[in-house]
């Protein structure tokens, strides 16, 4: 509920002037909703869904002052506030009283859009696999080819062999025919054969040293078990929610246990892994759950007292779950278990405590000599995650969907129309767009804008 921002606006009509902006509010509302609010608009997640909001609250006015604040609303018994905190407590909506009614309208406008229909970002993906059945493709045709030389081969040597014959009869001469072994263990044939093995291991070395680095498919465990699956895909939590350097920098940004915080200092059990997971988010930002407070000192603590703050987390809801009051060997070996899981998972050779960052493995690593922008394909050519890193929200364990090679960017960019429309970006353009309107061209490829030029990704 931290965000009911969201609950805000569904076919909402504005009854308060203000200048709203759907884009804007997209922004908006990834910073400040996305956490709790299911992104479709229509279904619960931390927080309600957000369809009908307006009919449910039926005055504007205090529709923007529960934005604002929501307890003061409900301390001072409003109705429709008293309502929805007796149905979602004691999960409590963040206040955000800095919010001018022209930003909170931009984020309405968002809502509702999306809600009927007409801000639904266009299907992707489909150009990937394209892409890979192209690959696959030309491997076929390759064996079809290396097959028919064979063939070919086969039938110059029966040629030769006639003709051969035919000039030693002509001649006078006795001939014997070689039979087809002795044919193709020829000292002539031999030396074809051998000049050609030397071209395939020249192709197999380069194309192999080309592909040094790449690891389509690579799906390494990870510290904690994170799963797309349940946040991007169940939950619909939006990809820039977390990962939001992708619109604004180079990168895409791994997030801080801060924003895992957003949404886990009120969810403190998993349902997928329990307490075994969530913990290690705990223990490596010194968040204590047993009390709702970061723990002072944290950094310096020993680990003895570490395990005694988490392994009494562990032991509540292990009874809680288990409705037990005393605990037998098993699980007392289960929740040593879990301490033990925590400590693997955040120390390492260079890392001996608990404390600190989460060291990820990393899944996508371009070249070093390669320059990649987000911000250029998200922000700019409204590029979806999916096209490039696969139906994530699907993916239980994150894997490196696409080979992310240069032929492959290349093809890309050959083929991917640039969203001209209503794209400040590209509004300099000015050639391209006229042609557009005088039906001279239908569309602009990032080709065309020099999406092919070398210095574009190196320099």
């Amino acid at each position: 509920m931290k965000s009911l921002i969201a609950i805000l606006g569904l076919f909402f009509a504005f009854n308060i002037t203000a200048q709203v902006d759907a884009k804007a509010g997209k922004t908006l509302f990834r910073n400040y909703c996305a956490q709790c609010h299911n992104k479709d608009m229509k279904t619960a997640m931390t927080g309600p869904a957000l369809g009908g909001a307006q009919e449910r609250w039926g005055d504007d006015e205090a529709l923007y002052s529960w934005i604002r604040n929501s307890q003061a609303m409900i301390a001072a018994g409003h109705p429709r506030a008293v309502e929805l905190w007796n149905e979602w407590k004691p999960t409590v909506m963040t206040a955000y009283p800095d919010l001018t009614d022209d930003q909170i309208g931009s984020v309405l406008a968002y809502v509702a859009g999306t809600a009927d229909g007409t801000l639904n970002p266009k299907p992707v993906g489909g150009l990937v696999d394209v892409l890979v059945k192209e690959e696959s493709s030309s491997n076929f045709w390759y064996w079809i080819l290396f097959a028919l030389l064979v063939g070919l081969s086969l039938t110059l040597l029966r040629v030769i062999g006639n003709l051969d014959q035919l000039n030693a009869e002509k001649e006078g001469k006795s001939y014997k025919r070689k039979s087809l072994i002795q044919s193709i263990t020829s000292s002539g044939l031999v030396s074809i054969l051998i000049f050609a093995l030397v071209l395939l291991a020249g192709y197999t070395t380069v194309n192999n040293a080309m592909n040094l680095g790449r690891q389509q498919g690579y799906q390494p465990d990870q510290p904690i078990a994170f799963s797309h699956a349940t946040h991007a895909g169940l939950h619909k939590i939006d990809c820039q929610y977390c990962h939001d350097g992708a619109r604004r920098s180079k990168h895409a940004v791994i997030p801080a246990t801060n924003t895992c915080m957003n949404c886990h200092s009120a969810i403190k059990v998993g349902s997928q892994y329990g307490t075994a997971e969530l913990s290690k988010i705990y223990a490596s930002s010194g968040w204590d759950p047993n009390t709702g407070t970061y723990i002072e000192g944290y950094d310096d603590m020993a680990e003895e007292d570490i395990k005694a703050i988490f392994t009494k987390w562990i032991t509540e809801n292990y009874k809680d779950e288990k409705e037990v009051d005393v605990l037998d060997e098993s699980a007392m070996e289960e929740i040593e278990g879990q301490w033990n899981n925590i400590v693997t998972s955040l120390t390492n050779e260079q890392k001996k405590t608990v404390q600190g960052p989460i060291e990820w493995t990393r899944v996508h690593n371009l070249p070093d000599h390669v320059y990649f922008n987000h911000a250029q394909h998200v922000t700019a050519g409204k590029v979806e995650c999916q096209t490039c890193h696969g139906a994530v929200e699907e993916m239980d364990v994150l894997k490196q969907d696409a080979p992310l090679s240069m032929g492959w960017c290349i093809n890309c960019h050959r083929q991917t129309e640039v969203q001209f429309n209503e794209n400040d970006y590209y509004k300099d353009y000015a050639k391209y767009h006229e042609e557009i309107q005088s039906g001279e061209r239908d569309k602009v490829t990032v080709a065309d804008i020099g999406g092919l030029e070398c210095q574009k990704c190196h320099y």
